[in-house]
């Protein structure tokens, strides 16, 4: 039964709200807005990089930029935004970085330039950063029933998925449409009505919980994360523009010897980033893995179908917002035909998804091999296949890490968890787009989406076989 009184939370990190919180569904539906509002900043640009780089001009890596740009700062500072909860407050937190978000994603329809947009897309990423990891301690903070927070959990696989794959078509109408001449700028306003909304429900929603000034930022955890990130992902994007110089590939080492150093670091921090029983947590890593092979794939191959309509095939933003319709219609029929049997199959059903993403990315470049053009009915059956397994994947993905975690890892577990989703997307979209640029420089446009889509198969093979170290079935499930 609920309550009408909300007891106040103890002072330990994580503690959850020991009797029913009567506004749990209010919050779920605040937290969904926010992961609704990032994926459509994070997935917009696909669509109007191709216009943004004809009013504003740029290089071919500016494209890249504009969505490795905003993933790349909410990566870097997504497990320093979880921390920061756990010192702060998560409402706090919340609050300052939606209200950041809502304000920069304004900022971003106004620039002037393409660096500037670039440098408003970094900020809008940072307070992205300082948003979202605070939602999952929320969800566990205010839910007190296992089955009600499996429930919360599962609606986070639809709401990370549809919008990534409608935001496309909602940028190309939107683009399309020109209202009042805005063109693209149009894109970056979707966010600020929802933003508000979602503000001014968490200020009158959100628990209140306890904030720990006695735990420390790491900052030596933080440059070192930081550092590593850019160094690798930097001379993916640019190392092409450049023709590979030998800066590029200094850098990438030097980036993964600044991960590794990281990774040393926490073991041994008094005041670590991430929980250091994570680092333990087999279950956690190998799906974190997972989720970094998967959305790599799919994040780079999503840009690619984008940036061959507009720029090899010269569709309009709205047609290659269409083109992806299939996707859409895919992963709907995944999610709704997973969930009938995803208690049953468990992880098989992973595999499942996953063997269906790698069947129409092969079938796309099989449908590619030798032609000359593709229209967007052509690439129709490959799409729904890619979109389906999405959709049977990602949720039944999310459900097997997040139930791995206890309440006092939570802040640190959803920082690392998104941090990786966010750096998978803007790997994918630097690996997958300098292989489709690399290509489309010297040979046809199908060439370039058929390498890619031969490319994007080796993350998926990888995604495979990291599934079998996953449990069959999520630990709450196992407990019953």
């Amino acid at each position: 039964m609920e309550t009408a009184t909300i007891p106040a939370p103890s002072p330990a990190i994580g503690t959850r709200i020991t009797q029913s919180y009567r506004l749990r569904w209010v919050v779920a539906a605040i937290v969904l807005a926010a992961n609704i509002m990032d994926l459509l900043d994070a997935t917009i640009v696909n669509v109007a990089g191709p216009s943004i780089h004809r009013d504003l001009g740029g290089g071919a890596s500016t494209i890249q930029w504009l969505s490795a740009g905003y993933t790349l700062a909410f990566a870097v500072l997504l497990i320093t935004g979880a921390r920061l909860g756990d010192i702060f407050g998560r409402r706090r937190l919340f609050l300052v970085g939606s209200l950041g978000f809502t304000l920069f994603s304004a900022a971003c329809a106004a620039a002037p330039t393409i660096g500037v947009l670039i440098a408003l897309r970094v900020l809008q990423g940072a307070f992205g950063a300082l948003m979202i990891p605070q939602g999952f301690g929320l969800m566990k903070q205010v839910f007190t029933d296992d089955a009600e927070i499996g429930k919360a959990m599962g609606l986070f696989g639809p709401a990370t998925g549809v919008p990534m794959l409608l935001a496309p078509i909602v940028a190309g109408a939107l683009i399309d449409a020109n209202l009042f001449g805005t063109g693209w700028r149009l894109v970056f306003l979707i966010n600020v009505p929802i933003g508000a909304l979602a503000l001014a429900l968490a200020l009158r929603s959100l628990p209140r919980g306890a904030t720990h000034p006695g735990v420390k930022l790491d900052f030596g955890g933080v440059w070192l994360v930081g550092l590593a990130l850019v160094a690798i992902i930097y001379p993916l994007i640019q190392g092409r523009t450049e023709g590979w110089p030998a800066w590029s590939f200094a850098m990438l080492a030097a980036g993964a010897v600044l991960l590794i150093a990281f990774l040393l670091h926490e073991r041994h921090s008094s005041n670590p980033l991430i929980e250091p029983s994570l680092l333990t947590n087999r279950t956690y890593l190998s799906g974190t893995a997972v989720a970094l092979a998967l959305f790599g794939a799919f994040g780079g191959l999503l840009l690619c179908v984008s940036l061959y309509g507009q720029l090899g095939e010269g569709w309009s933003p709205i047609q290659a917002g269409l083109t992806v319709t299939p996707m859409v219609v895919g992963m709907i029929l995944g999610m709704v035909g997973s969930s009938a049997v995803a208690s049953r199959l468990g992880r098989h059903l992973l595999h499942i998804g996953i063997l269906l993403i790698i069947a129409g990315a092969a079938g796309l470049a099989l449908m590619l091999t030798g032609a000359r053009t593709a229209t967007s009915w052509d690439l129709v059956p490959s799409l729904l296949f890619i979109g389906a397994g999405a959709g049977a994947s990602i949720g039944q993905l999310f459900q097997l890490i997040l139930t791995s975690v206890s309440m006092e890892e939570v802040g640190s577990a959803s920082g690392v968890l998104e941090a990786v989703q966010q750096l998978s997307t803007a790997l994918g979209v630097a690996v997958l787009g300098s292989v489709f640029f690399a290509t489309f420089a010297d040979h046809l446009p199908t060439d370039a989406l058929r390498v890619t889509a031969w490319a994007c198969l080796a993350p998926l093979a990888v995604a495979f076989l990291l599934v079998f170290r996953l449990p069959m079935h999520p630990r709450a499930e196992q407990a019953d």
